[in-house]
């Protein structure tokens, strides 16, 4: 009979005695590196035959390796419990797009604590956690950002990024330009420790890489899954992409590393390299079933190491069951960060709570101070309508399915007939979490509108990824992240955004656009509230879609353009809840724009 301890003590944040607030001289510097979509078995020290990525595998060789590590089943929930250390069901992710994925407003991030600290913060790739101020990743403790918000990037050769809320053209492949990024700051931050969040945007799709890897896996003969159904699923050439987007992410992995050398700080920086979710598609993957989007093993199970040679030692092996809530109050500790420290910044900053932490701080375990607990600590989650929990020896599933994974790490035989007691505790556990996370979150996701106008950034995007249209105006592609609108034939048609002005005032309005030639002389207008602002279309941009010549593997997400700006000009907005509607008041060709997104600037109170 298993003994499963109070819910309410699980979520308790586990102070380790022993370290305390550490002298400037002391704390280590932190780079915590994630990829996007790469499942478990997607690196070659975690067995795929098919490849070597000899720089991460230096990371499991040199630090931890946590075998049994767990993260969510898809990108923005993973992001935002690393962040946090707390479930992504009580801060408001419900989605992936759209607003969904926002964290609500007064959560206290990893990022928060480690800049009051003391520490220069920065953040380079895919946030995925929201666009507008105050979910910005400016607003969440980074002092610098280079990337993109949303959830999927249509083109990764200099694509539009931006740079603080300022939008910008990147330089070359994303993850290379990136990795550029992070080890400028490393480089820059002289005596002062840094904590750097690297997360690459591959192998999601749109599956690119520079040509040089491609060529040396598209011919590449691959060795499926062991598993009949993840084998008999595979696409090889899909397969083959990813491993050269891997491959490219294993050289970038490598310049970082080489950075910390050069520096000579790599003994007191913290390394910490992870995915996720799941592989995006079937593949070598240790024979695990599901993949992203799954509460299964194979869409949750991610691998994981943690190279800190001041504090780690090297061929470190963790086998008890730990997860991406662990990290933030791991960090926390090894930086001579506490609870009290988490107290007082909430308490210093209105809007801001010391939530109760969900994760457990992994230190005497990383650092051998403490045995590997078998300890049945209980791991839950959640996607959609599919639940999951994990304990040391099983996985219970709301469907009533339960696994033995220490005996059965494949989920092939259900238990739960001969098992009644322990699935019924499990049940009761995976029921009792259900309803204290969702209970917890007090602000309702549905009801969060975005803000224009926060005093923590200059300029406000408005995408058409958090937009609506009405008529027969059509999203380029059905994943919001990265679309953009066509088919715009009547000024009857609008678009528009539930928006919530922070401060009223004049706001300067730019647009993205394409379109051809016959549609110079269109007039849109914006309003809100009673205000309004009009321009006209006065040169064509007629731009093909970027993106196919690229691809190493037919895309399902949409194509992109390279869009023009027009200068819209300047409205008055009031302050508070309201829409804003953008009209084709004059249509002179067959369709008005396309329209990629809209930018508001504050240019007066």
């Amino acid at each position: 009979m298993l003994k499963i301890h109070r819910f309410a003590t699980l979520v308790l944040f586990v102070l380790v005695t022993g370290v305390g607030n550490l002298p400037a001289d002391d704390r280590p510097n932190v780079v915590v590196i994630l990829a996007d979509d790469q499942g478990f078995g997607d690196l070659s020290w975690t067995g795929n035959p098919n490849f070597q990525t000899p720089n991460i595998d230096s990371l499991a060789r040199d630090g931890a390796r946590l075998q049994h590590f767990y993260v969510c089943a898809v990108c923005s929930p993973t992001r935002a419990e690393f962040l946090t250390g707390r479930y992504h069901t009580r801060m408001g992710v419900t989605s992936t797009s759209s607003g969904g994925e926002r964290m609500n407003t007064d959560e206290v991030t990893v990022a928060d604590l480690f800049r009051d600290a003391g520490y220069r913060t920065a953040a380079y790739g895919k946030w995925h956690n929201g666009m507008q101020a105050p979910y910005h990743p400016n607003s969440r403790g980074f002092d610098d950002f280079y990337g993109f918000c949303s959830g999927h990037w249509g083109n990764y050769h200099s694509p539009m990024l931006e740079h603080n809320g300022r939008l910008v053209e990147g330089e070359g492949f994303i993850v290379d330009d990136l990795t550029n990024h992070a080890i400028d700051f490393i480089r820059q931050s002289g005596d002062q420790p840094f904590f750097v969040y690297l997360p690459y945007n591959t192998p999601h799709s749109p599956m690119q890489a520079p040509d040089e890897y491609w060529q040396q896996y598209r011919n590449r003969d691959i060795t499926s899954d062991p598993d009949p159904n993840n084998a008999k699923q595979e696409n090889k050439d899909f397969t083959r992409a990813a491993l050269a987007m891997v491959a490219n992410i294993d050289d970038n992995v490598g310049r970082v590393l080489k950075c910390l050398d050069e520096q000579g700080i790599a003994d007191e920086t913290i390394v910490i390299y992870f995915s996720d979710n799941g592989p995006n598609k079937a593949r070598w993957n240790a024979g695990l079933r599901g993949r992203k989007g799954s509460v299964n093993e194979g869409g949750l199970r991610s691998p994981c190491t943690v190279r800190y040679p001041a504090k780690i030692d090297a061929g470190t092996e963790v086998n008890q069951v730990m997860g991406a809530i662990d990290l933030m109050p791991t960090l926390m500790q090894l930086a001579g960060i506490s609870e009290q420290d988490r107290q007082r910044f909430a308490a210093n900053h209105d809007g801001m709570n010391a939530h109760k932490i969900d994760g457990v701080s992994q230190v005497a375990v990383l650092i051998g101070d403490s045995p590997q607990s078998s300890d049945d600590r209980l791991l839950f989650s959640w996607w959609k309508n599919k639940a999951s929990v994990r304990s040391s020896q099983y996985r219970y599933h709301s469907t009533g399915q339960l696994f033995d994974i220490q005996s059965d790490p494949v989920e092939d035989v259900d238990l739960a007939q001969q098992l009644p007691q322990v699935a019924s505790e499990l049940s009761d556990a995976l029921r009792r979490a259900t309803e204290s996370t969702l209970a917890s979150n007090a602000i309702d996701p549905e009801s969060r509108p975005f803000i224009i106008g926060h005093p923590d950034m200059a300029l406000t995007q408005l995408p058409a990824r958090d937009a609506n249209s009405t008529g027969d105006i059509q999203r380029s592609n059905r994943f919001p992240n990265c679309t953009f609108f066509g088919n715009w034939t009547s000024t009857d048609e609008t678009i528009d955004w539930d928006v919530h002005v922070a401060e009223a005032g004049r706001y300067g309005v730019m647009i993205k656009y394409a379109c051809p030639a016959s549609s110079v002389g269109t007039r849109l207008k914006l309003t809100a509230r009673g205000a309004s602002v009009s321009a006209v279309v006065q040169k064509p941009n007629d731009v093909p879609l970027i993106g196919a010549d690229e691809d190493l593997f037919p895309r399902q997400e949409g194509y992109v353009k390279r869009w023009a700006d027009l200068p819209v000009g300047e409205i008055d907005l009031q302050a508070g809840p309201q829409k804003l509607s953008l009209h084709a008041t004059e249509i002179p060709g067959e369709q008005a724009i396309e329209f990629r997104l809209m930018m508001l600037e504050r240019v007066s109170p």
